[in-house]
């Protein structure tokens, strides 16, 4: 069924996403006259997760899937409501230039991946939604982020936590300085992992806890405090003995210096449960725990000397706002809240975590 919008109704939904409005005469040239479509690229345990929130979507559907088995593929569409001229294996993916039912693809591959079929879409004149990590490297993600812009298309990272009720409510807290000045963040990430997957091969992964679940608590202390950090220093720990990080790592403690003093002690580790994060200012602390998760995440706030559960507000499910964000700046030409610029950003400061707890001192951004 096709869903038409009026200018007014996309850019107050624009709005409501923090977009700045568009002009009449910018929106005439590409006025919105449906939900626009998504490729999805792998067919993974994440697709599981992704593909039936586009029942909660108001502005983005599924048009096309893309598999290395045509099986699976078939399956999928089946379920999803993807004709047979909307599957793709990887050797025809750069076919869907002529599918014009596809607006976006959505890439989500491993990590070693991301370059590649970034590239392959922004060439195919698609924009594109690239799962994070980025890339392996902040060098690949300078590659994507050019790809795009010289394709003209949008480029935005999944950093599906910005979507989140309560993270977005966390955020206003901070920012508002109901907590008085934020001085220390502290967040937690980790899972014990399973062997004999692909986040344990360094060129598939990039790297080990850092590039998959650690990417959580670096996320974390940026959006939280809105700062850039100015120097950093890590200490890793991994049992190289262990097989499953005979080529990764295990447990990276790192810590985020501020521009304004405030100080992020962080944890990625493949070898435990956690998450959560925490804010604490002059005048009291906000926590989430679990902060990050699909689901249920739950805010405490301290003042006064007292702690309570502090209410989450009510909004569109994290995974369909944020299909629906891209969509909304593709109709209305606006840039992303978190563009492929958020992506090389977390990957530069990645690579300066690394260094540090490889080199034994703190790096200077």
């Amino acid at each position: 069924m096709t869903l038409r919008h009026s200018r007014r109704s996309v850019l107050a939904l624009g709005a409501a996403a923090g977009l700045a409005p568009m002009p009449a005469s910018a929106w005439s040239q590409e006025r919105p006259e449906r939900k626009l479509g998504y490729a999805i690229v792998g067919l993974g345990q994440y697709a599981d997760v992704i593909l039936p929130r586009f029942a909660e979507c108001r502005h983005s559907r599924v048009t096309a899937l893309v598999s290395g088995s045509p099986e699976k593929a078939r399956r999928y569409g089946a379920q999803y409501g993807v004709p047979d001229h909307g599957l793709y294996d990887y050797r025809t993916f750069d076919t869907i230039r002529d599918n014009p039912d596809v607006d976006i693809v959505y890439v989500i591959l491993p990590n070693g991946m991301h370059h590649e079929y970034t590239l392959r879409a922004a060439a195919a004149g698609k924009h594109v939604m690239c799962e994070k990590p980025m890339a392996n490297t902040a060098a690949e993600a300078q590659d994507m982020i050019r790809a795009c812009r010289d394709a003209d298309r949008k480029l935005m990272i999944g950093y599906r936590c910005r979507f989140e009720v309560g993270n977005k409510e966390a955020i206003r807290v901070v920012r508002e300085g109901e907590i008085g000045e934020a001085r220390i963040v502290t967040a937690d990430h980790g899972f014990p992992i399973s062997p004999n997957q692909w986040r344990l091969n360094r060129a598939l992964a990039g790297g080990g806890s850092l590039m998959d679940i650690g990417i959580y608590s670096l996320q974390a202390a940026r959006y939280l405090t809105g700062e850039e950090p100015v120097e950093v220093s890590a200490i890793e720990s991994t049992d190289r003995s262990d097989p499953r990080f005979a080529e990764v790592e295990d447990t990276i403690n790192f810590q985020l210096r501020f521009p304004s003093g405030a100080v992020a002690n962080c944890v990625s580790t493949y070898g435990s449960h956690h998450n959560r994060y925490r804010v604490t200012g002059t005048k009291g602390w906000i926590e989430a725990e679990p902060g990050t998760a699909y689901g249920d995440n739950t805010l405490r706030l301290h003042r006064e000397w007292q702690t309570r559960p502090h209410a989450v507000p009510t909004g569109q499910n994290q995974f369909s706002a944020q299909l629906d964000h891209l969509s909304i700046c593709v109709m209305t030409g606006a840039e992303p809240l978190v563009p492929g610029e958020e992506g090389l950003r977390d990957m530069r400061i990645i690579e300066a975590i690394y260094r540090a707890a490889r080199e034994g001192r703190s790096v200077m951004l």
